[in-house]
């Protein structure tokens, strides 16, 4: 069974792991290649951070910026510099087994502390030496230098560090077997970690709570710690905790009798452990793939694992690795029989589990002797053994530490609520802030657009009154210039034609402007009846920029749609993709349909490429799809396709709303018509389909529709195809 103290990694990391993703360390890694000879202080410490970074990562690459952070601040005489990457450099030895090695790097760097009064580092330190000896089972010297991190970090009020100090005296308590002050310390850190959002220490700290249970035999609540602590470390991609707990829930499995079940969640754990190169964890796992595959009765890759797993705990002196890859020998050859065998393993399991005082494994070491003496005939001695077993395994379920679990668990959930209830206050203050920046959004946009439209209508009326002048001027020289009637004829059909188009101007505005509008206003509709949470409010804004930038393309449209009135139109030919214009539009009209239920289906290929005027095109397929959302309601879809025939691309907005009444379809596109309001109550202008019409025939295409009451309708209508 694996505790997080041992030797998983600083704290350091911790605070910054959850924060920091690839992009930053590869701005840290420019920054250092663009620094010159000299680096200055900045550079150093950011190459340090980065160096913290990496342990989790790549503690290879960890140990690599710790020197080099070193080497910099030599240059520089910069101590702070030299401090930090001794504890980088020190932090990966020990986890790699070099524990001496390790020693004398952080004796150095908690001198360089002591002169600099730098206390957030001494605690650091201290922590990282606690955490050394725990896994050396030197539990004394462990305890000393955590509870001096501990008074460093109250004095500084330093609450990640202290978090993580109580986590650690708890494992080095629960490592001693005294699970009562294990608790303690655990639920310490813990009601700090969910406080303050420390995600990485609360999903470590579940997995502590796991372990305990898991140790009481309390399997199903031993699982509902570890999945809380795999849910937290998925959110932040924190790959060792997830190998920690699957190692865990493999053992839970292992002790259920799901072998093959728990030799998965342990080859999960195992690809973790070698990418780490972490050579506790890997002895850890072993050991449980020995249990595994010696209860399948695959007795040579049992003790192949369990082999590996005590070689590379005698390498490292790591006293837990080595009591439980002999106790697991001795539990693989037990179930063979080999009492013999056995003997010698748990006679060695027992030694070790004595120095360790972890009440679990000294309750293992206790059971496979008693089955051992037993299979021997000894039976007193194996008697003596199973009343001890018996009183370790009473002792890991005391009453104290049952009582403990439930009242720190009431006071978590009680903290919990608390907690939930005062970020709900928060983010309804936030909501009505927000509400009050949105509906003065709403009501500036409001002001522009009626701006807009009023400048509009003095410029319409300006225009008007100098045509009624230029008709009386006309009418009073009439009869002075009857020789130049033609030519005054053609002017006043010019001049006629000139006020139709504004009067289609003004139409176009009424009619084509409310679609955008309408969506604007059904969005912050949304944010007024608290519809949405603020999380979904942030996620739509870039929408509603994006809806303003839609209409100010659309005006821009339109100013390009009169031009072609009055200048060339076949010089704005060209080839495009029709596929481009549905998408782009349907995305646009995607959440004004979505608010009345419509299902906006785009059948158009990908290889429909038309010859002609795009932004006509744009205009006609916009208004046939606003015409259909106008016309259609709950579960109706609007489907837009093409086909090619011949040389003319035919293009079909069908859809199944209420349709069109046949004394009104026989208007359509031959004269202004009175518009209907749509399913929800929508207006129009009526003059949106004579438009369409006039757009295409200067496409050199036609414009038709077939309808049906309460069937549907569907406008199609040609333009010439794109021939390479």
């Amino acid at each position: 069974m694996k505790t997080f103290l041992i030797f998983l990694f600083s704290f350091f990391y911790l605070s910054s792991f959850a924060n920091v993703g690839v992009g930053e360390i590869n701005s840290v890694k420019n920054l250092l290649a663009n620094s010159g000879d000299i680096p200055d202080t900045s550079v150093i410490n950011k190459l340090n951070k980065l160096a913290e970074d990496y342990f989790r990562i790549n503690p290879d690459s960890c140990y690599y910026y710790g020197n080099k952070t070193i080497q910099l601040s030599k240059q520089i005489n910069y101590s702070a510099g030299i401090a930090g990457g001794l504890l980088q450099v020190g932090h990966v030895k020990y986890f790699k087994g070099r524990s001496e090695e390790a020693k004398l790097d952080f004796d150095k760097a908690i001198a360089i502390y002591k002169k600099l009064n730098n206390k957030k580092g001494l605690a650091a330190c201290y922590v990282l030496y606690g955490r050394m000896y725990n896994l050396l089972a030197k539990y004394t010297l462990a305890l000393y230098y955590l509870n001096q991190a501990q008074q460093l970090n109250i004095q500084i009020d330093n609450q990640l560090g202290l978090t993580d100090t109580y986590k650690n005296i708890g494992i080095v308590y629960y490592s001693e077997g005294i699970i009562p002050k294990a608790l303690d310390f655990y639920y310490k850190g813990l009601f700090i970690a969910l406080k303050n959002h420390y995600k990485a220490l609360s999903s470590e700290i579940y997995n502590d709570l796991g372990v305990i249970l898991q140790s009481t035999e309390v399997y199903p609540n031993a699982l509902e710690y570890f999945n809380k602590a795999i849910t937290i470390s998925s959110q932040i991609n924190d790959e060792q905790v997830i190998g920690t707990v699957n190692e865990n829930i493999g053992e839970i499995l292992l002790a259920e009798g799901k072998y093959a079940d728990a030799i998965t969640h342990l080859k999960t754990a195992l690809i973790t452990a070698r990418k780490q190169d972490d050579k506790d964890g890997l002895g850890s796992i072993y050991t449980d793939l020995g249990l595994c595959y010696g209860h399948l009765n695959n007795i040579k890759a049992a003790t192949n694992y369990l082999d590996t797993s005590l070689q590379i705990a005698g390498n490292y002196k790591f006293v837990n690795n080595q009591a439980n890859a002999v106790i697991g020998l001795a539990t693989v050859y037990n179930l063979q029989k080999d009492y013999a065998s056995a003997y010698k393993y748990a006679m060695q399991g027992h030694q070790y589990a004595l120095k360790l005082g972890d009440l679990s494994v000294r309750a293992k070491s206790a059971m496979q002797l008693n089955e051992t003496l037993a299979g021997l005939g000894n039976f007193a001695q194996a008697y003596k053994y199973l009343v001890e077993y018996v009183d370790l395994k009473n002792q890991l379920k005391s009453d104290e530490s049952i009582q403990k679990l439930t009242s720190y668990n009431f006071e978590l959930n009680f903290a919990a609520k608390e907690y939930r209830e005062q970020q709900q206050q928060q983010e309804k203050d936030l909501l009505y802030k927000q509400k009050l920046h949105n509906q003065r959004l709403l009501n500036t946009i409001f002001v522009i657009i009626i701006i807009g439209m009023i400048g509009t209508v003095v410029v319409y009326y300006n225009q008007k009154r100098k045509q009624q002048k230029i008709n009386l001027m006309l009418e009073e020289k009439n009869n002075e210039v009857l020789s130049q009637k033609e030519n005054i004829d053609e002017q006043a059909y010019k001049l006629n034609e000139l006020n139709v188009l504004k009067d289609r101007l003004i139409s176009v505005l009424a009619h084509d402007l409310r679609a955008p509008l309408s969506t604007l206003r059904g969005l912050f509709s949304l944010l007024q009846d608290d519809t949405i949470t603020h999380q979904e409010l942030v996620e739509m804004i870039p929408n509603v920029l994006k809806k303003l930038e839609y209409t100010s393309d659309f005006l821009d449209t339109l100013l390009f749609w009169i031009n072609s009135q009055m200048e060339n139109f076949d010089s704005s030919v060209k080839s495009f993709s029709i596929k481009d214009i549905v998408e782009y539009e349907m995305e646009n009209y995607q959440e004004q349909a979505t608010l009345k239920g419509i299902t906006l289906i785009d059948s158009v290929p990908d290889s429909t490429m038309a010859s002609a005027d795009p932004n006509s095109i744009r205009i006609v397929i916009r208004n046939l799809i606003t015409n259909a959302i106008k016309f259609s309601g709950e579960e109706d879809t609007i489907e837009v396709a093409a086909s090619t025939n011949d040389e003319m691309i035919e293009i079909k907005v069908k859809d199944t709303g209420t349709g069109i009444p046949p004394e009104k379809l026989k208007k359509l596109f031959k004269s202004k018509v009175d518009s209907s309001t749509g399913t929800n109550q929508e207006s129009g202008t009526g003059m949106g389909l004579l438009f369409c019409k006039d757009l295409v025939e200067k496409c050199n295409g036609k414009i038709w529709v077939t309808s049906e009451e309460d069937v549907g309708s569907e406008f199609s209508f040609t333009v010439p195809a794109y021939i390479d």
